[in-house]
């Protein structure tokens, strides 16, 4: 019996021990991809200043260029509206496009006009702009065979839900 309460021992160390390795490693190899990862967030950050300003040069340019031949202050509000309209073309670019999802009804049994969104297809995605698309709607509601008659054991939703004594 003794032995037994030493080999127990044994293999709880070495258990401990191998866990102990096995975090270090770990963390380790988080430091290092944490590591390169800052380094290429660094280079990102620092490659997006330098694009800022060398849209700033440029835009500078084009109205320097501008205001050769107009005034300065027409210069300056024709170089305003071309950027902003590149701001608005990106912008536009950026957005999903409406007609890659096309809206698909369900269901014949649905009425006519429910089955489309006012001003529009229904977005693919919620507007939180994480890409998740919304949850599968049923046909029909939970408990309710296609007849659109409840059984006699389903509760009904709009009910107030209270224990009996």
């Amino acid at each position: 019996m003794e032995s037994l309460d030493h080999l127990e021992h044994l293999d709880k160390d070495l258990v401990d021990e191998l866990a102990q390795v096995a975090r270090e490693t770990v963390r380790d190899e988080l430091r290092e991809q944490t590591r390169k990862q800052r380094r290429t967030a660094t280079l990102y950050a620092a490659s997006g200043a330098v694009a800022l300003y060398a849209g700033a040069a440029l835009a500078l340019a084009l109205g320097l260029a501008l205001a050769l031949g107009l005034p300065g202050w027409a210069a300056a509000l024709i170089t305003a509206a071309v950027l902003g309209v590149a701001a608005y073309v990106l912008r536009s670019m950026a957005r999903p496009s409406a007609t890659r999802t096309a809206p698909t009804p369900t269901s014949e049994a649905t009425p006519a006009g429910h089955d489309r969104v006012i001003g529009g297809t229904a977005p693919a995605a919620p507007p939180s702009g994480l890409g998740m698309p919304y949850p599968p709607v049923p046909p029909n509601a939970p408990g309710v065979p296609g007849t659109g008659t409840a059984r006699p054991g389903d509760a009904d939703p709009g009910a107030p839900h209270h224990r009996a004594l």
